[in-house]
C-alpha cells in the first residue's frame, strides 16, 4: 500500500501548506461555482459559504474528518422550482428546513444508531432518485449548450454550441486521459478552456470585468432584509425530500473517505456529528444566500492521489475559498462565463450524476429479476423524470423529484419481500 505523506493530524510546512491547500480548493472550485451560476445565486457567496461550511464541519467533527463541503447539485431543480414560485428567498428558506432535517436525523442517529436510516433508504430507492436528479436536468444542459435568447425567444446558435462542445471535450479528455490531479479538475479546466475559446470567437462581453472592483464583498441575501420569511407546504415538499438523497450521499462519502484514510468515521467522531456538521454548513449558507452544501467526492479523490490527509490542508482550502470570494475581478470573470460553456460542462456533470445512481445499483448487486426492485425503480424514474405532481391546492403541491423520492420510500416500506440485512459500517 502507498505510504501516507501527511496523516490527518500532521501539520505541513508553510510553503507546502499553501500549495496543497490551493490544490484542494481548485479541485472543488469548478463544481462549487457552477451550481449558483445555474440557479441564479452569487458565485462569490457560494465560494464564501463553502469555506465557512467546511470550517464548521471540521469543528463539529472534532478536527478528525478531512472533508470539504461544496455546492450540492441535488438541489438545482428544487431551487429552480422554489425560485419560480416564491422568489430566490423561498429557496433559501427551503434550504434552512433541509438543514433542520439534518439536525433531527443527527439527533436520532446519536440516540439509536444509523442502521434504521439505511433500511429506510436502501440503494433501490436512492439509486433511481439520483438517476432522476441527473436526467431531469438533461434538457436544461442541452438547452444551455445550443440555444441563445433573442428578443425573448430561444434560437439555435452553432457558434455557442461549438463553445459548449469544446468545453465538453476538454472535460472528457481531462477525465479519461489524465490520472493525476488534473483528472480531478475536469470541471474547472473545461470551463477555463471553454472560456478562452469563447473569447476567441467573440461571444463574451468583457465590460463587467472592466467595471468590477478588485476587492468587493459578495452579494448577501439576508432573511427579513432582502426577502420576507414565508413558509408554504409546497416549499417544504419541494426542498426537504431531497435530503433523502443528500444524507445517503453523505454516508457513502464517509464510508469511502474512511477506507482511504484508514479510519472508521461512522464510529469516531460518529455519523451523527458529520451529518450535523453538514446540516449546519447548509444552514449558515442559506442564511446568507448560498446554496445547500454537501461533502465532495473530488475531495476524496485528491486525498487518495496525493496521500495527504492533513486536516490543516482542508482548513487551508476553506480559508483560500473565503479569501477568493472577495476578489471582485475574479467573480466578474465568473459572471461572464457564457451560458453555452456552462451547458457544455453540465452535459457531462448531469450525466455523471445519473450514472452514479446506476453505479449504486450495480455496486449493490440490485437484482432487477426481482419484481419488487423492478417496480420501485420503474415508478421512481417515470414519476421523477415525467414531472408528475399531486396538487392539493394552488399553494400546496408535490411534484417531480420530491414526489418520486417520497413514493420510492413508501413503496420500499409497504411492498413485500423487503431485505432486512443491514449495511456494512466499514468495520469488517
Amino acid at each position: 500500500m502507498n505510504e501516507t505523506v501527511l496523516d490527518v493530524q500532521d501539520k505541513p510546512k508553510a510553503g507546502q501548506w499553501i500549495s496543497l491547500s490551493l490544490q484542494h480548493m481548485f479541485a472543488m472550485f469548478g463544481a462549487t461555482i457552477l451550481v449558483p451560476q445555474l440557479v441564479g445565486l452569487s458565485p462569490a457567496i457560494a465560494l464564501l459559504t463553502s469555506g465557512i461550511a467546511t470550517l464548521i464541519f471540521i469543528l463539529i467533527t472534532q478536527f478528525k474528518v478531512p472533508a470539504y463541503l461544496g455546492s450540492s447539485f441535488a438541489f438545482i431543480v428544487p431551487i429552480t422550482i422554489a425560485t419560480e414560485t416564491g422568489g430566490i428567498g423561498s429557496a433559501m428558506i427551503g434550504a434552512m428546513f433541509v438543514s433542520l432535517v439534518y439536525a433531527i436525523v443527527s439527533l436520532v442517529i446519536w440516540k439509536t444508531g444509523y442502521q434504521w436510516l439505511m433500511r429506510l433508504l436502501p440503494p433501490i430507492v436512492v439509486g433511481p432518485v439520483i438517476i432522476v436528479i441527473g436526467l431531469a436536468l438533461s434538457g436544461t444542459a442541452v438547452d444551455m449548450a445550443m440555444n441563445i435568447t433573442v428578443d425573448g425567444a430561444k434560437q439555435y446558435s452553432l457558434m455557442h454550441f461549438s463553445a459548449a462542445l469544446v468545453t465538453l471535450l476538454t472535460a472528457i479528455i481531462c477525465t479519461i486521459y489524465f490520472k493525476n490531479i488534473i483528472s480531478l479538475m475536469p470541471v474547472l479546466i473545461g470551463i477555463i478552456v471553454g472560456y478562452i475559446y469563447s473569447a476567441l470567437v467573440g461571444i463574451i462581453d468583457f465590460a463587467p470585468i472592466t467595471a468590477a472592483k478588485w476587492i468587493a464583498a459578495p452579494d448577501f441575501l439576508i432573511p427579513g432584509v432582502d426577502y420576507s420569511f414565508q413558509v408554504t407546504p409546497t416549499l417544504l415538499f419541494v426542498m426537504v425530500p431531497i435530503a433523502i438523497v443528500t444524507i445517503s450521499e453523505h454516508i457513502g462519502h464517509q464510508l469511502v473517505l474512511g477506507k482511504v484514510v484508514e479510519r472508521n468515521y461512522i464510529k469516531d467522531p460518529g455519523l451523527h456529528r458529520s451529518i450535523l456538521g453538514d446540516g449546519l454548513g447548509t444552514f449558515i449558507s442559506s442564511l446568507v444566500g448560498g446554496p445547500p452544501k454537501t461533502t465532495y467526492g473530488e475531495n476524496i479523490g485528491v486525498l487518495a492521489i496525493t496521500r495527504v490527509y492533513s486536516i490543516y490542508v482542508i482548513i487551508g482550502a476553506a480559508i483560500f475559498a473565503i479569501l477568493f470570494s472577495f476578489l471582485g475581478k475574479l467573480m466578474a470573470v465568473i459572471a461572464t462565463i457564457p451560458t453555452a460553456v456552462l451547458g457544455g460542462i453540465s452535459i457531462l456533470l448531469f450525466g455523471i450524476i445519473a450514472s452514479s445512481g446506476l453505479r449504486m445499483l450495480v455496486d449493490n448487486n440490485i437484482n432487477f429479476g426481482d419484481k419488487r426492485n423492478l417496480v420501485i425503480a420503474s415508478v421512481i424514474l417515470v414519476i421523477g423524470i415525467g414531472g408528475a405532481k399531486i396538487e392539493f391546492s394552488e399553494t400546496f403541491q408535490i411534484e417531480g423529484m420530491a414526489l418520486a423520492a417520497i413514493i420510492g420510500v413508501l413503496l420500499n416500506l409497504v411492498l413485500p419481500g423487503r431485505n432486512k440485512n443491514e449495511l456494512d459500517d466499514g468495520t469488517k
